[in-house]
C-alpha cells in the first residue's frame, strides 16, 4: 500500500468501461467544488477511469457484490482496500450504482475505513450505512440516476457545463494506419454476449459500406482480433485494428470518425464522449432509455420482444430475435443519415 493522504471526495463506481464513463457528469459536478477526487472502481473500469476529466486519482480493487464474473470475497482484500481508504482520509465518498445494484457491501467497508460522510441511492434500509440516501426514478438514463445523487450530496455541475460524456483524448499513435478522414468506424464486439450481432451481419455491414465508397476502419480488443479479421474481410479496403488499441487510442479513433457502428457496449459511450454519432445495434437486455448513446446524435437498432429487459448475458433464443432480425442494410442507411450533414451536433439526452 502507498496511498497518502488526499482528503477530498472519494467517488466510487465499481463495474465496466461504459458504466464508468456515464458516470463522468456527476464526477466532473463532485470536482466543481475544487476538492481532489479519488475514483474507486473495478478493474474492468479501471482504462475508463483514467481518461475522465476531473479525476486525480484512482484506485482499483475488485468488488464481489459487482462484478460480472465476481471473485470470492477475501478478508486480505477488504482489508487493504480499508486501508488504502484510511490512508486517503477522504471527508466523504459518493457511491454510485446501476438500478440493480447496491452500494451498501460498499458503504460498509468505507465506514469502517472512517469515512465520515457517505451518499448513494439505496432501496434497502441502510442503517447507519448512510448519510444521504437517495431516492431516485430507476426509468430515467445513467447519466442523470448520477448526477441526481451528485447534487443531493450537495454537488452541482457549473452553469458551463453541459452534462455530456468527455474523456481526455490522446493522439493516436504515428504508426496507425487511418484512413482520410472522414472514416467511419465499425465496432463489432460486446462485453456481453447476449448484446452482440452475429459476425456475419457486421461482415455484411462493412460490404455494404465498402461498396458504397465508404472507408472503414475496424475496432476491438485483444481477445476480438479473429472476429475483427473476419469483420474487416467484408469489405475490400477496410481497415483492421483488432487487438491494437488501448482504451485512450480507440478513443481517438472514434474522435477521427464521423460516426460508428457498434453493439449497446462500452465503446458506444466511448464514441459520445468523443462526440461521434451512433449506430447501435442494441440488443434491449438492458433498457435503452437508460443505457442509449448520452448527447449525440445516434439511432438504435432492435426489435421489440416480450424478453426485453432480461439482463442475459447468454441469449438463449437461438434466433437472438431482438437483433437477430436487423438487417445490415438499415445500419449502413442510418451511417449515411448521421454523416449526411457532414458535422457532429451535440444533443441531450
Amino acid at each position: 500500500m502507498n496511498v497518502k493522504a488526499h482528503g477530498g471526495v472519494l467517488a466510487v463506481r465499481q463495474d465496466s468501461l461504459g458504466d464508468v464513463l456515464v458516470t463522468g457528469p456527476a464526477i466532473r459536478a463532485l470536482a466543481a467544488t475544487g476538492e481532489p477526487v479519488t475514483l474507486l472502481c473495478g478493474p474492468r473500469g479501471e482504462a475508463a477511469a483514467r481518461l475522465l476529466p476531473g479525476v486525480d486519482r484512482v484506485l482499483v480493487h475488485p468488488a464481489p457484490w459487482i462484478e460480472a464474473d465476481p471473485p470470492d470475497v477475501r478478508a486480505e482484500e477488504c482489508g487493504e482496500l480499508l486501508g488504502e481508504v484510511a490512508a486517503l482520509a477522504p471527508t466523504e465518498a459518493v457511491i454510485f450504482t446501476s438500478f440493480h445494484q447496491s452500494p451498501l457491501p460498499t458503504a460498509l467497508l468505507l465506514r469502517l475505513a472512517g469515512v465520515p460522510r457517505i451518499s448513494a441511492i439505496s432501496v434497502d434500509y441502510p442503517g447507519s450505512l448512510l448519510d444521504v440516501r437517495h431516492a431516485v426514478d430507476d426509468e430515467i438514463h445513467e447519466v442523470d440516476r448520477a448526477l441526481s445523487l451528485a447534487e443531493a450530496a450537495g454537488h452541482l455541475l457549473p452553469a458551463d457545463d453541459p452534462g455530456r460524456l468527455a474523456v481526455l483524448t490522446p493522439e493516436p499513435p504515428r504508426a496507425l494506419a487511418l484512413p482520410a478522414r472522414p472514416y467511419l468506424v465499425v465496432h463489432p464486439g460486446a462485453s456481453v454476449p447476449a448484446r452482440a450481432w452475429q459476425p456475419e451481419r457486421w461482415s455484411e455491414l462493412v460490404g455494404i459500406l465498402a461498396w458504397r465508397g465508404r472507408q472503414v476502419v475496424v475496432t476491438g480488443a485483444r481477445h476480438e482480433k479473429e472476429l475483427t479479421a473476419r469483420v474487416a474481410a467484408g469489405g475490400s479496403g477496410a481497415i483492421d485494428l483488432g487487438g491494437q488499441l488501448d482504451f485512450g487510442e480507440l478513443a481517438a479513433v472514434l474522435d477521427g470518425a464521423a460516426a460508428v457502428a457498434v453493439a449497446n457496449t462500452g465503446p458506444a459511450h466511448l464514441a459520445a464522449a468523443v462526440g461521434t454519432p451512433v449506430a447501435s445495434v442494441f440488443a434491449p437486455t438492458v433498457p435503452p432509455r437508460r443505457w442509449r448513446p448520452w448527447g449525440v446524435p445516434h439511432e438504435l437498432h432492435y426489435v421489440e420482444t416480450p424478453c426485453a429487459g432480461c439482463r442475459a448475458t447468454h441469449c438463449p433464443v437461438p434466433t437472438h430475435p431482438c437483433v437477430g432480425q436487423v438487417e445490415p442494410i438499415e445500419v449502413a442507411d442510418t451511417l449515411d443519415r448521421l454523416t449526411a450533414a457532414g458535422q457532429r451536433e451535440e444533443v441531450r439526452g
